[in-house]
């Protein structure tokens, strides 16, 4: 039985998580209410989606998106609240109104939001990893104080969550034995190590399985994307690094499984698709349609799982090294990771230099402690200009 409709903000609604919430909202409309809407750039998809789902606030933050979404308002039948600036984003994460946020800021942009709505201690939709690898176990810290509850979107984190029964407490963890992340490889997995220096932007974006944004694309080629979600398993489960691994499975099939002391594993299975997570989370702990067909075990005739190359992959190696170190090095790598993939994305730059100048940047700075989002961005500030001088120095 359903209980009263949510009210649902979502931040970064014209990404690709964004995207696929509003199409599950939608096959779900009479358990769902948008009250905002938050997005960077993409005027014509924001506006097409304010028209449909009407929210009573719209934040945008890059002032030339908002003045030319101002002025077409004028196609709307209705006024909703326009709100500029980043600020819009913190305001709209703790509405009153608002039960349930989707974090889907690709980045450290979102770090800000998604902490204002762990202090309103919103329900918290988290697709926004890089929010969580930055801010160590602020995040969790926050939304602990004040009631939040956390619940994972992205497959892998989502998976074991519904692996751990949906209930990752002590008591369903003491029981782990080992969680494992599965990786596709996404598109070089079979190119020659030799031959990455040499591939596109439009080469690694092509991923096998998933139609993810252009970061996220260019991060799953790399790995640096497992290496993030590796992080992130060890803050969201309170799991020390010897319990989390990654495994090769290029069929995307199985997202993640727990294995427990007793012999168990318990494995989640579906189809490629970022809906499946996002219904389950949205709707939690209900089950509603998600638009995307039950996988048919009987065609999945050849699954495969192999442990990782680390030479094809350093960032994942270096992720790993980066939370050992912990305290402020995975904010240092996530700076270093974003401006680096951007770099390349402009062609500035070749694929391989990527791990390179990500590793060089964690090698020049030192840890510090995390205790407030003062401390995150200025840690994320002198991470990026150290990058961009490294970049500078290898491209003149």
């Amino acid at each position: 039985m359903h209980t009263k409709q949510k009210n649902i903000a979502i931040l970064g609604s014209t990404g690709s998580v964004g995207r696929n919430t509003l199409d599950v909202v939608a096959r779900n409309a009479d358990l769902f209410s948008v009250v905002a809407l938050g997005a960077c750039k993409s005027v014509d998809v924001l506006l097409d989606q304010t028209k449909r789902f009407k929210p009573s606030y719209v934040a945008i933050t890059d002032s030339d998106a908002a003045e030319k979404f101002l002025s077409s308002v004028n196609q709307l039948d209705y006024s909703p609240h326009i709100l500029i600036g980043d600020h819009g984003l913190e305001k709209i994460a703790s509405l009153k109104e608002v039960d349930c946020v989707m974090a889907a800021i690709v980045g450290a942009a979102g770090l800000s939001s998604t902490l204002q709505a762990a202090r309103s201690g919103k329900v918290i939709l988290l697709a926004n990893k890089e929010a969580l690898v930055m801010s160590g176990d602020l995040l969790i810290r926050v939304a602990h104080e004040n009631n939040a509850t956390l619940l994972p979107i992205d497959s892998e984190h989502n998976a074991v969550f519904q692996c751990m029964a949906n209930n990752p407490d002590e008591y369903t963890k003491s029981g782990v034995n080992q969680v494992t992340l599965t990786a596709s490889g996404g598109p070089f997995l079979n190119t020659p190590i030799e031959d990455l220096k040499t591939v596109t932007p439009i080469q690694a974006c092509a991923h096998p399985n998933w139609n993810m944004g252009r970061k996220i694309s260019i991060d799953s080629a790399t790995m640096m994307n497992k290496g993030l979600e590796l992080i992130e398993a060890c803050l969201l489960f309170d799991l020390n690094i010897s319990k989390v691994n990654v495994v090769i499975h290029p069929q995307s099939i199985v997202h993640a499984m727990v294995s427990y002391k007793d012999g168990s594993v318990v494995a989640h299975m579906g189809f490629p698709d970022m809906r499946v997570p996002i219904a389950h989370a949205i709707a939690w702990p209900e089950r509603i349609e998600s638009g995307v067909e039950v996988l048919d075990i009987t065609q999945c005739t050849n699954l495969e799982f192999y442990p990782p190359d680390l030479q094809r992959f350093p960032c994942l190696q270096l992720a790993m090294r980066v939370l050992q170190i912990g305290r402020s090095m995975p904010a240092v790598m996530n700076a270093a990771n974003e401006v680096a993939v951007q770099e390349f994305l402009a062609q500035q730059i070749k694929f391989t230099d990527i791990h390179h100048i990500v590793s060089d940047v964690v090698d020049s700075m030192e840890p510090v402690s995390i205790d407030s989002i003062e401390t995150i961005l200025a840690v994320d500030q002198q991470a990026r200009e150290l990058t961009r001088m490294k970049i500078s120095a290898l491209t003149h």
